[in-house]
């Protein structure tokens, strides 16, 4: 019974830590996004595969695969937002919170990702 009850309380905490909003990572919709895109103090960075990135991709999105991206924040700037797209949000939000790790304190993540971009 109490092996059990440890068993649930780890999976809820599990799901908790998975998918809870992260304190600092901002989320906006791929309708705000459009708004956002003019801005050319924001850094857009699109941490989809190369291959994803040159089907399909929104201008002024800079390409940096998730699996290369701890690598290469020192090619972001830390004094300017950071906006994240990947294909679900999925990725995006991975990348999101290592960037928060990182030092970074101004991100949006885009919920949804390319799937939901019209």
């Amino acid at each position: 019974m109490i092996i059990n009850a440890l068993i649930i309380i780890f999976l809820l905490w599990f799901l908790y830590q998975r998918f809870a909003p992260v304190k600092g990572i901002q989320q906006i919709s791929t309708m705000e996004l459009k708004a956002e895109l003019k801005n050319k103090h924001k850094q857009f960075i699109d941490v989809r595969t190369p291959h994803e990135f040159r089907t399909k991709h929104i201008k002024g999105f800079r390409n940096i695969p998730l699996s290369e991206l701890p690598a290469q924040t020192g090619q972001l700037s830390k004094d300017r937002e950071v906006v994240v797209i990947c294909q679900s949000g999925m990725r995006s939000m991975k990348a999101s919170k290592l960037l928060k790790k990182q030092g970074f304190t101004s991100i949006t993540n885009v919920k949804g990702g390319m799937n939901t971009w019209r």
